[in-house]
């Protein structure tokens, strides 16, 4: 007989509890003695659909994350491919995309772009024209270029002048659990503030991004950059990044299905933030950000 897994079923709890009153506890910050508090809208700026290349991930299939996400009271969720890293027919992946968000209204599709490939800008315009994104996802540590790279500005232009933002995925997976074979380092943001000097105008999220002060607060003052909290860790952690980056440049990212999307509701909770910083997080950042 195998042994109790003591620390998953802690996990499991932990989970369940979140799943069972995220929306009425994330909302309790707008609790009036004479009126029951409305639900707050929480939007996930930083899902992925398919499967991660390198192993099978619980929530993997779509119907499965899509009700993990409802469960949660996730009403609106950003979603890229995985098929988008190491694909090399984008058009293909961002069509696979764009079908399977067409079948849940809580599913925005995110396109893949990657300019080392001949006719990513064909890929672009049709993210836009074609399927209408609102958005592009950059992989650019695992498509092999830096944001110092002439094309990396010429995507951000392009994008720039199409109405989309751009999301730049720093990481996906941990450098310790890459396959040795396959050893990405995270995206280095340190040329960004400079190139974001010459198109004012770009709006770009950055994902998966595990702050380090000095660059955080660089980049932090550089108008149109924003970020998820996918990997901001710890029972402060919020609260901290909140002490450099403006609250209304900080948005809601789960990283699901690679993360569990309960983590992040979890660390939202512990933070203990202010009604209007709380209200900014959850949804009306992402709001305005789609709007733009």
């Amino acid at each position: 007989m195998n042994e109790p897994n003591f620390n998953m079923n802690r996990r499991d709890q932990h989970a369940a509890a979140v799943t069972a009153s995220a929306a009425t506890v994330l909302s309790s910050k707008s609790v009036r003695a004479e009126n029951a508090a409305p639900q707050l809208k929480i939007i996930d700026t930083n899902v992925s659909l398919f499967q991660w290349p390198f192993r099978r991930l619980p929530l993997d299939e779509t119907e499965a994350l899509v009700n993990k996400l409802r469960s949660l009271g996730i009403s609106e969720a950003w979603a890229g491919s995985f098929e988008g890293i190491l694909h090399r027919d984008i058009a293909s992946v961002n069509g696979r995309l764009a079908d399977a968000c067409d079948s849940y209204p809580e599913l925005v599709p995110i396109g893949s772009i990657n300019p080392e490939l001949p006719g990513w800008e064909d890929d672009l315009d049709q993210c836009v024209n074609k399927h209408d994104m609102p958005g592009i996802r950059l992989h650019p540590n695992y498509h092999g270029y830096t944001l110092g790279d002439p094309r990396f500005a010429e995507l951000l232009k392009r994008a720039t002048a199409a109405g989309v933002f751009v999301q730049i995925a720093t990481s996906m997976e941990d450098g310790r659990t890459q396959h040795p074979k396959l050893q990405v380092p995270d995206v280095d943001l340190a040329p960004l503030p400079e190139i974001l000097k010459g198109i004012p105008e770009a709006t770009v999220q950055i994902l998966n991004y595990k702050p380090r002060l000095s660059l955080l607060a660089k980049l932090a003052k550089t108008p149109g950059v924003f970020f998820d909290i996918s990997r901001v860790d710890g029972t402060n952690g919020i609260a901290n990044l909140l002490k450099t980056v403006s609250a209304d440049r900080v948005m809601v990212g789960t990283h699901a299905p690679f993360f569990i999307p309960e983590s992040v509701l979890i660390r939202i909770l512990e933070s203990n933030l202010s009604e209007p910083d709380l209200s900014l997080l959850l949804s009306e950042n992402s709001s305005k950000l789609m709007k733009a």
